[in-house]
C-alpha cells in the first residue's frame, strides 16, 4: 500500500538532533489501522519513504497517537528539504 502526503519536517533535540516529517491525521488514521499486520514489535513499521527523487527505507515512528517519519541528514540533504519544510511524501507500507 502507498500513502502521499505532505508532512511538517520538525526537530526533537536529544543527544543530536533529530528530524522528522509529521504523517497528518487522516494519513495516520489509515496507518493505525493497518499497524497490526506491519509492526515488527514497539509500534515500529517499516516503510518506504520517497521525497521526489530520493527513496531510503526507515521506520516509522508513533508519537501521540500519530505518526513520525524519520529523515536522515543524507537523505534530506539529497531531497533539499529543511526545518519547517512540508515536502510530499510517499510511503509504501507493507510488501513491495
Amino acid at each position: 500500500m502507498e500513502l502521499e502526503f505532505s508532512g511538517e519536517v520538525i526537530e526533537w533535540r536529544g543527544p543530536a538532533p533529530f528530524f522528522y516529517a509529521v504523517v497528518p491525521p487522516d494519513a495516520a488514521e489509515v496507518i493505525h489501522d493497518l499497524a497490526p499486520m506491519l509492526t515488527y514489535g514497539w509500534g515500529v513499521i517499516p516503510a518506504r519513504v520517497t521525497i521526489g527523487r530520493v527513496t531510503w527505507t526507515t521506520s516509522l515512528f508513533p508519537k501521540d497517537g500519530g505518526y513520525l517519519v524519520p529523515l536522515r541528514a543524507a537523505e534530506r540533504r539529497r531531497a533539499r528539504v529543511e526545518l519547517g519544510d512540508h515536502p510530499m511524501l510517499t510511503l509504501g507500507l507493507g510488501d513491495p
